[in-house]
């Protein structure tokens, strides 16, 4: 019997944002579009802290966070108009928004968003 516990030899968390950018520059280097999300401002409570990133390509790849979730498909969305139109975009979330409430940020807090294709 093994004297190690399984949470010894589990490895340590990823750092979501420099994973993500890895992934985007892989992706785009391999011809796909690509689009970067950056959480730039929070307000109150939120689910990722400002700097947080999340990567989109056009071919459905998905890495990183900038919601733990909850407003992530809405972020996805407006990506993928970003990678189609080439302009940049800024999302902002909160629960006084109706759109918060549709999406799911009920943390309290308010996010803000920057979304831009990789050119």
């Amino acid at each position: 019997m093994s004297t190690h516990s399984a949470a010894a030899a589990d490895p340590p968390p990823a750092d979501l944002s420099t994973d993500a950018l890895d992934l985007a520059a892989r992706w785009h280097a391999a011809g796909a579009r690509v689009a970067v999300a950056t959480v730039t401002e929070t307000w109150g409570s939120s689910p990722r802290p400002a700097g947080s990133l999340m990567a989109i390509s056009d071919e459905g790849g998905i890495a990183g966070s900038v919601s733990g979730g909850c407003v992530e498909a809405s972020v996805i969305e407006a990506a993928l108009d970003v990678m189609h139109t080439g302009t940049p975009r800024l999302l902002s979330f909160g629960v006084s928004d109706d759109d918060a409430w549709s999406v799911g940020l009920a943390c309290g807090g308010t996010i803000r968003v920057f979304i831009e294709a990789l050119a």
